[in-house]
């Protein structure tokens, strides 16, 4: 989401570094450039305002124009004053009841990912050891009932449903109950949403609120509203009150205005942002992490809890020790491939990556269709030539391309990577690997070097 953006800060500092030293001048000058690039990502004018103000006040002082090093300080002052616009170090919590079950409502426009979001939850709940419930009470939208029992049955996670006749704040009273006789620890309900912000969703909101008596109120709101993210988010806040923000679709063309600005414009954090339509595509959203994200810094806590989150550590381990037995060979890198495919989109996982934003899309290979080519390839090969890549003579190569739709000299190039990475396996072994890798991915062996 923040690529575009990112890339233009990145591309102001870097300008400002080569300069050797700050002046009024050529600080007045690069935010000029830095207010541009957060107007262009639809951030809201007054946020944008008062956050150079900030950045201005601190960049004009004696320590920062003494530095030695002025560039890398002045970019510490945006990342520190776009982490506090964010809200600061660390996540914001759910809030959790004194007595279970914690009643969590999700509310929101029609078409904002309010349904998913909440099964997205239910499972993040239900992997940190909460007995989770979901409650069907968006009774507006067809088959937004049967959406909610298919993610909930996909989940393992009970979903109660409205009796015939019933209306939602009713439907919505006898979930708390079924939850707290379930023995619940958590209850998540979902309700209706409009094509915009009118009466009756407000009206009905009212009364789902008061018969569910929810301890938190999620607003769930689409990232690539832009601008028009303040003035829904204001209108819900008002009519039935919001505790905090789930932005959807971070993974889209967004252009990340909103969720530097939420925080600002609704006086409400952002809690968790969504990554993707999987439903493990949900994450705490943490400013810090965010903010060093933004402005190329990497992300790499974040990287190591989605290598943790979706890396069967079993078999990670167990590919650890095929290869120290056998060494590195082509079915090795294939395992490894799925297992990086099952992180999420590549893009997102380089830009985790200090100093690797930058090179997001450049190095060859570097997207996720190449990385499903590649794995096109292996699997045209047979099991003896992935374990005994050296019987891979040139008629064996067309055979190979020509079942994986691929040319010869694209099985030549993988071939190649596979080299490169058993030479980086050697060193690795030999306690070469890279400072700032150890750890990254266990079992994993590292990245291949696209």
């Amino acid at each position: 989401m923040f690529e575009s953006l990112g890339e233009k800060l990145q591309g102001v500092f870097k300008r400002l570094t080569g300069q050797g030293h700050l002046t009024e001048a050529n600080i007045e000058q690069a935010l000029r450039e830095v207010r541009l690039a957060l107007l262009e990502a639809d951030v809201n004018y007054a946020v944008v305002k008062g956050l150079l103000d900030k950045v201005r006040a601190k960049a004009l002082g004696q320590e920062v124009l003494s530095s030695l090093s002025p560039g890398q300080v002045l970019i510490k002052v945006v990342h520190d004053e776009l982490e506090a616009l964010m809200g600061g170090a660390g996540s914001v919590r759910l809030a959790h009841a004194s007595l279970p079950p914690t009643v969590i409502l999700m509310a929101g426009l029609q078409g904002g990912g309010k349904t998913t979001t909440a099964a997205k939850l239910a499972r993040h709940l239900k992997l940190s050891g909460q007995k989770v419930m979901l409650a069907a009470c968006d009774l507006q939208r067809p088959a937004a009932v049967e959406q909610l029992v298919t993610l909930g049955q996909a989940l393992g996670i009970a979903v109660h449903t409205a009796k015939p006749g019933q209306r939602a704040p009713e439907a919505a009273a006898d979930a708390r109950e079924a939850a707290l006789r379930a023995g619940c620890d958590a209850l998540i309900v979902d309700t209706a949403g409009r094509l915009a912000v009118d009466a009756a969703l407000m009206a009905e909101l009212k009364a789902i609120k008061a018969a569910a008596r929810p301890h938190e109120v999620l607003l769930v709101v689409d990232a690539m509203a832009g601008r028009d993210f303040a003035n829904t988010a204001q209108s819900f806040h008002q009519a039935v009150g919001v505790d905090g923000l789930v932005l959807t679709k971070l993974d889209g063309d967004a252009r990340g205005g909103a969720a530097l600005s939420a925080l600002a414009v609704t006086g409400k954090p952002v809690k968790f942002v969504g990554t993707g339509e999987k439903l493990e595509a949900l994450e705490a959203f943490h400013p810090d992490r965010m903010a060093k994200r933004i402005l190329g810094m990497g992300d790499v806590v974040s990287l190591v809890e989605k290598v943790q989150a979706s890396v069967d550590q079993q078999s990670a381990q167990e590919l650890a020790g095929r290869i120290a037995k056998e060494g590195f060979t082509l079915q090795a890198m294939l395992d490894q491939l799925r297992q990086v495919k099952r992180m999420g989109p590549l893009q997102d996982v380089l830009g985790m990556l200090p100093g690797m934003g930058a090179l997001k899309g450049v190095a060859q290979g570097a997207d996720d269709k190449s990385v499903s080519r590649m794995e096109a390839i292996l699997l045209s090969m047979t099991p003896k030539e992935r374990r005994l890549p050296q019987v891979l003579d040139g008629s064996r190569r067309k055979r190979i391309a020509k079942g994986a739709g691929a040319s010869v000299e694209e099985v030549n190039r993988l071939l190649r990577q596979f080299e490169q990475m058993k030479k980086m396996m050697k060193m690795m072994k030999k306690g070469g690997r890279r400072r700032g890798m150890p750890g990254m991915m266990p079992g994993m062996g590292g990245m291949p070097p696209f």
